[in-house]
């Protein structure tokens, strides 16, 4: 392989791992929130939850479905990171 088609292929690697690295911190977020909006209701009064509830402030969040999402999003990211290291291996035997 050549050095620069190992070099377009990092970056492009890279822009995933950026993208990927968003996605997860966007999911960790919504759980940051979610844990808010539990205290929140704890102190707040059934109607004001209710009417929370009913514009979309309150229980928008699937915990579950945030969970299973940032999971499977590190989970890539760490398959990414490995091939990572992997095209990194060869750009520098490339390039020697």
């Amino acid at each position: 392989m050549r050095a620069v088609e190992l070099a377009v292929y990092a970056d492009a690697l890279a822009g995933e791992a950026a993208s990927l690295s968003a996605r997860a911190e966007r999911a960790r977020s919504r759980l940051r929130r979610l844990a808010i909006e539990r205290r929140a209701r704890e102190e707040l009064s059934e109607t004001a939850i209710e009417r929370l509830e009913g514009l979309g402030l309150l229980g928008a969040i699937d915990e579950r479905a945030a969970r299973a999402e940032l999971r499977e999003l590190e989970s890539a990211l760490d398959a990414l990171e490995e091939l990572q290291s992997w095209v990194e291996t060869q750009l520098v035997e490339a390039r020697v």
